[in-house]
């Protein structure tokens, strides 16, 4: 068992301070670096850093970024989802540090999805109802996997089944 146990901090973004999801930092008593580019090949990492290491994953429209000594977490609901998304993930470092052997390490994240490409799926009207200034901005938040296509309520139900083909070849739509 390589990881054994994390104290949280459970907070709300100081720089936005209303927004109503909450982040996570989970601090690790055992340092996980020798098992990212492991669990980078089980989880399909969307991007993996090599110096300092680091692991970003996307899940259901947030980020979770695992550190040597740390697990960032944005937009929570509740203390309890932290919690949940912490098991598993221990979970996944200790299978993954356990069977090391049996898996091919990979040092580097998934293609990534052309911001000009989501952006053609888009109404382009920048109306700001996603809660990003511009389409563009949203299109980037897209492909960096913070948004979904849903989080746009002007797209048609033909672009957003376009939009959410063209991603799902990217591992981001859930």
């Amino acid at each position: 068992m390589l990881l054994v146990g994390y104290k949280t901090e459970i907070f709300r973004p100081e720089q936005n301070p209303e927004f109503e999801s909450l982040h996570c930092i989970a601090h690790l008593e055992q340092d996980i670096s020798d098992v990212l580019p492991y669990l980078n090949s089980l989880l399909g990492g969307f991007d993996y850093l090599k110096d300092p290491p680091a692991l970003i994953l996307k899940s259901r429209g947030r980020l979770i970024t695992l550190h040597p000594r740390k697990i960032a977490i944005n937009a929570l609901k509740d203390k309890d989802e932290a919690e949940k998304i912490l098991r598993w993930l221990m979970a996944e470092i200790n299978t993954a540090w356990e069977k090391r052997h049996e898996i091919e390490p990979r040092f580097e994240g998934l293609p990534r999805p052309g911001i000009l490409e989501i952006l053609r799926w888009l109404p382009r009207t920048n109306c700001r109802k996603c809660n990003a200034p511009t389409c563009l901005v949203f299109a980037t938040r897209l492909a960096e996997g913070v948004k979904i296509a849903a989080d746009c309520p002007e797209l048609s139900n033909e672009a957003r089944k376009g939009l959410e083909d063209y991603l799902s070849r990217y591992h981001l739509e859930d």
